[in-house]
């Protein structure tokens, strides 16, 4: 009996120790996975950051920079859903940015996500975007919440939007609880 009942308490001890060492293997793994990925968030982040300078600076040639050469907007926020190459997008745009600059109208817009997904050169961002705009009297001329998504890729170092996607107009309600996320 005594036989039995150390070999029981052998292969317990065994048990729990294997058990100890897979675990913190598989810690180990996660903290690794951590680590890239508050790597790769951080990245974004400073690209939305810049996203945002350049609204707020009314910096037209930057704002193009953040976007492939080939990127695609898409607008389905209105009765006239539309998808359009960036380059005809940025035409629309044209006139708010100098108008920024001049000083005409302060324009900005922030940035709140409810999931991020990604590796190391692909990201999707999804969230709500928060788009102010008034003129020099103070006249509101833009407030808006949007849902959006948007597709990045990373090339040479650089995140650069592919694809972005404004889905359909947030509430504040919606605005409020999406900043607790992320």
């Amino acid at each position: 009996m005594r036989k039995i009942t150390f070999f029981l308490v052998l292969a317990l001890i065994g048990t729990i120790e294997t058990t100890k060492a897979d675990n913190r293997l598989n810690n180990l793994a996660i903290n690794v996975d951590i680590t890239k990925d508050s790597t790769r968030l951080i990245a974004l982040n400073s690209y939305w950051k810049e996203l945002s300078r350049t609204v707020r600076e009314g910096d037209f040639e930057g704002y193009g920079m953040t976007y492939h050469e080939d990127a695609v907007v898409i607008f389905a926020t209105g009765k006239n859903k539309i998808s359009n190459s960036l380059s005809v997008a940025l035409a629309g745009w044209k006139q708010g940015f100098d108008n920024t600059k001049s000083g005409k109208v302060k324009s900005d817009v922030t940035f709140r996500f409810s999931q991020r997904i990604g590796d190391n050169t692909t990201a999707h961002e999804t969230g709500i975007f928060h788009y102010m705009s008034i003129d020099s009297d103070g006249k509101e001329l833009a407030n808006q919440l949007i849902h959006f998504e948007m597709l990045l890729v990373k090339k040479n170092g650089k995140w650069l939007g592919v694809m972005e996607y404004q889905k359909s107009i947030a509430t504040q309600e919606e605005w409020n609880v999406i900043s607790k996320l992320y």
